[in-house]
């Protein structure tokens, strides 16, 4: 899938959403326009649902086809709290795994290891993104894929990266197990997702 130019995307949802945002470089930039004579418009609500629906959809790297069809099936399925299974199902998608475990940077990039077949899953070796994890699978880099430079230099780069509590990680072995199930209020504060949910019930 491509993104798009991810400064551009970044600063139109109001949030620095791409871990390349993440710099000094953006946050001097900020993640407003520039100023015009004109006073910007304030949004509608149907305006900040789109933003907030935007802002998701490019954080997890999907088309707008994709993203919808977890939306309904969070609907159908999660009727008492179809938020939190929305966020559920997005937090356990391989790729978003992967990221989550500090194994790859960025999610975007974590699809195209995926798709590569780098990945196994439970000792399998898994090519699909979107394979939906559960609790007690163990996810580990393929043997022949452990000397690529694209796991080189983790510890050092995940020194102060916070995991999250429902995954565990080895990363001189290259492996992590899923021991348990995303729970709101820990990786994605900056997305509301009840908002997601009632943009789509009106269109």
């Amino acid at each position: 899938m491509k993104i798009g130019p991810q400064y551009k995307i970044s600063r139109m949802v109001g949030d620095r959403i791409f871990p390349k945002c993440q710099t000094t470089k953006f946050a001097i930039s900020g993640t407003k326009r520039r100023s015009t004579k004109r006073p910007p418009r304030p949004k509608t609500e149907y305006g900040l649902q789109l933003i907030e629906k935007q802002k998701a959809r490019f954080s997890y790297c999907m088309t707008e086809r994709q993203f919808s069809r977890y939306v309904k099936e969070s609907q159908l399925a999660g009727k008492d709290n179809p938020s939190l299974y929305l966020y559920r199902l997005l937090e356990s998608r391989l790729d978003n795994v992967l990221f989550r475990m500090g194994l790859i940077p960025s999610r975007l990039f974590a699809r195209q290891v995926v798709a590569h077949g780098h990945i196994l899953v439970n000792g399998r070796r898994m090519s699909i993104p979107s394979y939906q994890v559960r609790q007690g699978d163990v996810i580990t880099v393929r043997g022949g894929s452990k000397e690529s430079g694209l796991f080189k230099n983790l510890e050092e780069r995940n020194k102060s990266y916070v995991l999250p509590d429902w995954l565990s990680v080895d990363l001189a072995k290259l492996e992590g197990k899923v021991s348990g199930t995303p729970g709101t209020g820990h990786a994605e504060a900056n997305i509301n997702f009840g908002t997601i949910i009632e943009f789509y019930s009106r269109v």
